[in-house]
């Protein structure tokens, strides 16, 4: 095995306790209002460095109004998942839990963040199945457009509408 693979599998494997140790917390912290929870970014595509952030979508029952409120809320979260990010920290994985946060009724209205989720998404909760729902509504529709996700390097933007005429409108 390669150096670099060994490595890769080491960030993999760090992230997958961090990931655990996330799930357990959110089930802990937010209880029967949890409804959802997600990883994207590169973590969920499988691509994390050592730096990536965590980016996660927690879906949550009656969430404090304004984000600033919710984030208090998750700190409980974050307070629970330290130990585990700092055996990362001391192994070279320096990743900082990074959450948006959504309820039930702001996940059925879809947002372009969802763009994000719709192929690259570890779903670790999923209690009703709205999550994967949306998801799988979102790729339906990328499908029935046409869309492509086009790669420039490491970023990539969506041609959501490859046979777009100016003036048109449609809706994802």
């Amino acid at each position: 095995m390669r150096s670099d693979e060994a490595g890769s599998g080491a960030l993999r494997s760090s992230f997958a306790g961090i990931l655990e140790a996330v799930r357990k917390a959110c089930l802990e912290v937010y209880g029967s209002r949890l409804s959802a929870v997600a990883v994207f970014g590169s973590v969920g595509r499988g691509t994390p460095r050592p730096d990536s952030d965590l980016d996660l979508l927690i879906v949550a029952d009656a969430l404090p109004d304004g984000r600033l409120r919710r984030v208090d809320e998750f700190a409980a979260v974050e307070k629970l998942v330290e130990p585990v990010i700092s055996v990362a920290w001391s192994e070279g994985v320096h990743t900082r839990l990074s959450p948006v946060f959504k309820t039930p009724e702001e996940l059925r209205r879809g947002s372009p963040l969802f763009l994000d989720l719709v192929d690259d998404a570890i779903v670790l909760v999923d209690r009703d199945g709205a999550l994967r729902d949306q998801l799988e509504r979102l790729r339906g529709r990328l499908r029935e457009l046409g869309a492509r996700r086009v790669w420039l390097g490491d970023a990539w933007y969506w041609d959501l509408k490859p046979d777009y005429h100016v003036g048109e409108v449609f809706e994802l």
